[in-house]
Order: structure tokens, then C-alpha cells, then sequence
């Protein structure tokens, strides 16, 4: 099954579970309201998931007099790629990370953080630029994006839904209060599971394109177990919602969450970016 394919059907599992919840929480009128909100959360998401993390993380515009060296390689690493040059923004913060967003090539952004241009050489940088535009080529921001929103709807009427039992509303005839209450704590967990998959596999996607760009897989490889470490020390203030963006996890999972990472293990993406190097 072809990526493209697998991501569909992802996503179309994420608007179904959407909308079994609804139906579980107020039957058939609550599955279509179910549904009017996941297609007016996917416009909002398609239109604006740039402008509110962009927002979130108070991400500065970078033009070419403030930051030549940074500015001139992305464009010319965009211009490798045959990509439209990315606005560039520069996120203050000392955590190193980088991610990209917009909702196609032509609307996409870059963003570094001030730590990420503290930590890496330039070769590892342009690694990390390259993987950020491997995911702009791929449209990988768009669908993720799409997915963090469909799986926040979930867990916001999973709760509800559990309010709801607790005080003796949201039954319904045809439902047991335990089955719903079940289904209301499993459905948030199968939400993840499914935003998981489809950014577990982008990434590396996104990592081989980074090789590619960059001109060598071990810039990246170098820059990812570089990141990596980092993240230990200083994790990243960020929210859960947007964790998968980044280009390694903004903090580090010490417990069963951890299970539910959006991102592949750093050692997997390294061992496979060297084997790449391996076979030039």
C-alpha cells in the first residue's frame, strides 16, 4: 500500500471514529454535527495551521539583511529541490528543533530556533533544512495537521462524553453507560495510534529527501544525534499538539507515552541515513 494510499485511509479512519463518537454521544443527529465540525476543523486547518503555530511559538520573520547565512541557504537548498523559497522564521528559543509548515509548497514556512543555530555546524543545519523540505515537497505539514485537528475533536467529545456518564447525561437507549464510558476512554488512545502511524512513516520519508537536498545523509545523521541529546537536557516548552512538527520530539517521554511517539526512535533514522552513506 503506497503511502499516499495508507495516509487516506488513516485519515479517513480519523473522521470515522470522529463521527462514531458523535453518534455515541447523541445518536444520529450528533454523528452529522460530528461531521460538519471535522469538515470545518480541516478548512480552518487547511487555511490557518500556519499562521496559529507560527503564533503559538511567537516566531519572528527572518529576512536576508538579518540573517544572510541562513536565508541563502535555504534558498538554495529550496532551489536543489525545486521548491519556491519558504519563508523563514526564527522561533525564540534556546532548545535547538526546527519545523516547517504552510499548507502547500508555494504558502510553506521554515522555522529554526535561536538554540538549533547555536549547536549545529552549517552542513548539519542544511541537513536539517533539507528534511524540513522534504516534508514542504511531500505535503506532509498539511496532512499532520489535518490529523493533530481530527485527533484533538476526538479526545475533546471522548471527555465530554465521559462528563456526560458521570452526571447522568449522554445516554443513549440503544448504548450501555459502560460500553459508551469504554469507548470514550479507547477512542482518544486509537486516535493517537492512527496520528502515529502517519507521521511515523513521513519522517522517514523526510529524512531521505533531507539526504538528498543536503547533499550528504551524514550531515543530518550528525545534526539528528546531535538534537537528539539535546532534547535531554533541554526540552523544548511546546504543547503535545504539535510535537509531531518538529524535526526530533521537543521533550523526552519517560513514560508509557512514550509508546505513542509520533516520531520513529533517532537510532533507527541515524542507522538508516548511514546506510545511505554507505551506499553512495
Amino acid at each position: 500500500m503506497s503511502n499516499t494510499i495508507k495516509t487516506t485511509f488513516l485519515l479517513g479512519a480519523l473522521t470515522g471514529l470522529l463521527m462514531f463518537l458523535g453518534h455515541l454521544f447523541g445518536g444520529r443527529s450528533g454523528m452529522m454535527i460530528a461531521f460538519v465540525f471535522a469538515m470545518v476543523m480541516n478548512f480552518g486547518s487547511y487555511w490557518f495551521s500556519d499562521k496559529i503555530v507560527l503564533s503559538l511559538y511567537r516566531a519572528k520573520p527572518v529576512g536576508e539583511a538579518e540573517d544572510p547565512g541562513l536565508y541563502s541557504m535555504v534558498r538554495n537548498l529550496a532551489t536543489r529541490a525545486g521548491l519556491p523559497m519558504p519563508r523563514v522564521y526564527r522561533i525564540p528559543q534556546a532548545a535547538p528543533n526546527a519545523f516547517a509548515t504552510g499548507r502547500d509548497p508555494k504558502h510553506a514556512v521554515v522555522a529554526v530556533t535561536d538554540g538549533i543555530r547555536q549547536l549545529l555546524t552549517d552542513e548539519e543545519l542544511s541537513g536539517v533544512i533539507g528534511h524540513e523540505l522534504g516534508h514542504i515537497g511531500h505535503r506532509d505539514i498539511l496532512i499532520s495537521s489535518i490529523a493533530a485537528t481530527l485527533a484533538g475533536a476526538i479526545m475533546m467529545l471522548a471527555n465530554m462524553a465521559r462528563w456526560a456518564l458521570i452526571f447522568g447525561g449522554g445516554r443513549d437507549e440503544d448504548n450501555s453507560p459502560i460500553g459508551t464510558f469504554l469507548m470514550a476512554i479507547l477512542a482518544p488512545i486509537a486516535a493517537v495510534i492512527i496520528q502515529m502511524a502517519i507521521s511515523r512513516s513521513r519522517e522517514f520519508q523526510a529524512d531521505a529527501a533531507g539526504a538528498k537536498i543536503s547533499g550528504d545523509p551524514r550531515y543530518l545523521a550528525s545534526a539528528l544525534e546531535k538534537l537528539a541529546m539535546a532534547s535531554k537536557r533541554l526540552p523544548m516548552a511546546s504543547s503535545p499538539a504539535t510535537s509531531h512538527m518538529f524535526i526530533v520530539k521537543p521533550f523526552s517521554g519517560r513514560n508509557l507515552l512514550e509508546l505513542f511517539s509520533t516520531h520513529p526512535p533517532v537510532e533507527k533514522r541515524i542507522e538508516r541515513l548511514n546506510q545511505m552513506a554507505r551506499g553512495r
